[in-house]
């Protein structure tokens, strides 16, 4: 007995720690843990393993390059070639020394028809192996093709610092979206542990007499309503959850702990509020310069295409002829054979082709300039846009502050004013309604400062999230 009692004791203290092990993450934290393992985070590192093994590729093309060749035939039926019997004295012996040099079919005819002599070449079969080494020695698209490897992997790493940002960005907004709910629901209970008492000591009132029916019946519509009202919070509290799990990379319904109060969350980015640069960070406008720097490469590469190019070989290999298949016999007798050479190709002319592709870069080109133009001014104005954005959560915030102080005291008073019979349940249901609107209110004004702040810090790149992708 005492055995199993320590059993069950063990058991239970275990399970209890197992159920308290729940993952807890501050702001911070679950912006790290999300930059490690959010799946779109997670591709974008493999985009830039891409570009470098692209850019290897590209490299890889002019170093030499080494083929290797093994051919075997087995001439099932031989070809046949015919030579001029005029070649030949024409005599029956001279034919028949000339059939069985060239080995001739036994059912052919001693004279063929027409003066020719249908000759066998060669056996019927052959093998070889041959090894080719090629070496690019100029070629200007090839130089121009390693500057746009680089250029795309830079515009890779850019992508995958864009892509951190917008994780960054999304948890922050997660997160608050979380203490929303929770403040949210923590509110409405309140609010309706308070109201339920108002609708038990308004029942006993009307009980005896002291009130009217209305009154007990507008404290019970606003219940209701707040009832209401939880029960959609709760849910939107788990909803909120599931989406703040999967901007973290976890499973949607693991149950984590958050540290941080929406309250803690809610200080003003007032150091953000008087940048004189907006693109010197700004991942748009390094991806939109690297599209301009690409393009600059597409029409240098276009121009390349009219110089020369260049390259040499080596070739090494060795063949064999038989009868019957016995090539791996040690005696079967094998012919080496070997050249080197190299490979001018000169461009003459191409009836303007050339030129009309060095237009269409060049035009590109222009197009990608204009559009970075527009992209620096985009940048500007989504920047003003978000600083007023930022400014106006901070009046709102202060604004709800004041408010709600007010409509505390308000509610206090019709309270008051109310259980002495001095104003109807209509006010109080009033003062109440405008209570609850503006507790809301509050806590959607600091949410907002959250998230209008983390629109500044991506557009600005405070975080500068460059070369930790390593």
């Amino acid at each position: 007995m005492t055995y199993r009692i320590i059993l069950l004791t063990v058991f239970l203290f275990g399970s209890q720690l197992f159920a308290q092990e729940k993952r807890s993450f501050s702001l911070e934290e679950a912006i790290t843990y999300a930059l490690d393992s959010n799946y779109t985070a997670i591709n974008a590192r493999r985009d830039i393993a891409k570009a470098i093994k692209q850019k290897w590729e590209t490299t890889a093309s002019g170093l030499p390059q080494i083929n290797g060749l093994i051919d075997y035939q087995n001439q099932i039926k031989q070809p046949v070639s015919l030579l001029p019997a005029a070649a030949f004295d024409n005599t029956a012996s001279t034919v028949g020394i000339v059939e069985d040099f060239f080995d001739l079919t036994p059912n052919m005819e001693a004279r063929p028809p027409e003066g020719f002599i249908p000759i066998v070449f060669g056996t019927k079969q052959n093998a070889s192996a041959t090894a080719t080494l090629t070496q690019l020695i100029f070629d200007g698209s090839y130089l121009v093709g390693l500057q746009a490897a680089r250029t795309f992997l830079d515009f890779t790493e850019n992508a995958n610092e864009k892509t951190q940002l917008e994780v960054r960005k999304g948890v922050i907004n997660a997160y608050g979206s979380v203490l929303l709910a929770e403040e949210g629901i923590a509110i409405l209970e309140n609010n309706i542990q308070t109201l339920e008492e108002n609708v038990r000591e308004t029942a006993l009132i009307y009980e005896n007499g002291l009130a009217e029916e209305e009154d007990l019946e507008q404290l019970q519509i606003t219940l209701g309503s707040l009832k209401n009202q939880l029960a959609n919070a709760v849910r939107m509290e788990k909803i909120a959850r599931q989406m703040f799990n999967l901007a973290l990379g976890i499973d949607l319904y693991e149950e984590v702990v958050l540290t941080q109060t929406l309250s803690s969350l809610a200080t003003p980015a007032l150091g953000l509020l008087n940048a004189t640069d907006v693109t010197e960070n700004n991942v748009d406008f390094k991806i939109a310069n690297n599209l301009t720097e690409q393009r600059a490469l597409e029409l240098k590469l276009e121009k390349s295409k009219a110089l020369p190019s260049l390259s040499g070989f080596i070739n090494v290999g060795t063949q064999t002829g038989r009868n019957e298949f016995d090539f791996f016999d040690s005696g079967t007798r094998w012919f080496a054979q070997s050249i080197a050479g190299v490979s001018l190709n000169v461009p003459i002319f191409s009836s303007g082709m050339r030129s009309a592709r060095t237009q269409q870069a060049k035009i590109a080109l222009e197009q990608s300039e204009t559009q970075l133009l527009e992209t620096t001014q985009q940048l500007r104005l989504a920047y003003e846009s978000a600083k007023s954005e930022h400014e106006l959560a901070i009046d709102n915030y202060e604004t709800s502050k004041r408010n709600l102080a007010l409509a505390s005291r308000i509610e206090n008073k019709n309270q008051i004013k109310f259980k002495e019979g001095l104003s109807s349940s209509f006010e109080l249901r009033q003062a109440q309604i405008q209570l609850y609107t503006t507790q809301q209110e509050l806590i959607q004004a600091m949410l907002s400062i959250v998230t209008t702040k983390a629109d500044l810090e991506t557009i600005l790149n405070t975080p500068d999230y460059r070369n930790t992708q390593n």
